[in-house]
């Protein structure tokens, strides 16, 4: 993973009904669409990277400082979208004790 993507800051962008943890990259915009409950649950429902950028980390390093903002948050996650749902089989300790009630990684 590139230690540039690392130092990258996570931007919420909501604008209108649109909601989305970003990192803006000078290639393009990587992004994880979300949604939250009235319990606070955030429901993780899309990630999105730049094509040119798949397969170098930036999805990797999006995840992780998504994650830790939810975990400073204090509320659940709720891996809805088929690549961060992969990544956290790969990595299930980055969530421990984060998922919302319902939701398990597992095989």
């Amino acid at each position: 993973m590139s230690t540039s993507y690392n130092n990258l800051p996570l931007v919420l962008n909501t604008v209108g009904n649109q909601k989305r943890f970003e990192l803006q990259l000078p290639e393009g915009v990587a992004y994880v669409e979300y949604m939250q409950n009235k319990q606070g649950v955030i429901y993780l429902t899309h990630t999105e990277v730049p094509v040119h950028l798949e397969g170098k980390g930036v999805g990797s390093a999006l995840l992780k400082k998504v994650f830790a903002h939810i975990r400073n948050l204090g509320v659940k996650l709720a891996p809805l979208c088929p690549f961060v749902a992969s990544y956290l089989k790969r990595h299930p300790d980055e969530v421990k004790g984060m998922l919302a009630p319902g939701f398990f990684i597992g095989d």
